[in-house]
């Protein structure tokens, strides 16, 4: 048994691009029509978070909390596109994961300056820990394989982070979204943190026996 056999899981986020495939293909093979490419769609996710961000920052949580789902919507389809495009590249990956961690940066960052403007600084440690978290969770995984681990594991993916994320500000309450996204991806650090290091025992104990 390798390294990057350990325990391998199918996430939620990849559970859920399968479920609503019926809808993104149709999509995407629209926009691939239009001749509009994926990374194209990837910056326009981002640019439109960007926005989404500044609005939270304002104050205007539900309405932030809309845009912010409007546009993580759009982000699922840049994949989709490459893919029936029959071209899916590192470089696209690569530009999408950077573009993911920018987004996840300035919605926490606008978090923060709310937080800040009103003098709620329980806020700003929880937008602080929870930006921390979500970019130790793909730092984690990213790291792991580039050593030949398996990390697609822990509660919190960014996915999951949206779903805790999107409602709770839509619903008005930025602090609770901060707070648990702070805690659970903290301890999906910490669970693909473990789970790497299950691994390289593994590892160390095979070149032993060799």
């Amino acid at each position: 048994m390798t390294a990057t056999n350990v325990n391998k899981k199918i996430s939620f986020s990849d559970r859920a691009r399968l479920l609503f495939k019926g809808i993104l293909d149709p999509i995407g093979n629209f926009l691939n029509g239009l001749g509009i490419a994926p990374n194209t769609i990837t910056l326009f996710g981002l640019l439109g978070t960007t926005v989404g961000a500044y609005v939270i920052s304002q104050g205007q949580m539900t309405a932030g909390g809309f845009i912010l789902l409007a546009f993580v919507l759009v982000d699922t389809v840049d994949g989709t596109m490459a893919r029936l495009r029959g071209e899916p590249s590192d470089f696209g990956g690569f530009v999408d994961s950077v573009s993911d961690r920018y987004a996840e940066l300035v919605t926490f960052g606008a978090l923060i300056y709310y937080f800040l403007t009103q003098e709620h600084y329980a806020g700003v440690a929880a937008s602080y820990l929870a930006a921390a978290g979500s970019v130790l969770v793909s730092y984690v995984r990213a790291r792991a394989e580039g050593l030949g681990f398996n990390a697609s594991v822990g509660m919190l993916t960014r996915f999951e982070r949206y779903l805790v994320l999107i409602p709770l500000l839509v619903f008005n309450q930025p602090f609770w979204a901060a707070a648990i996204v702070a805690v659970l991806a903290n301890l999906t650090a910490l669970q693909r943190i473990y789970h790497v290091r299950a691994q390289g025992r593994q590892r160390i104990k095979e070149s032993q026996n060799r």
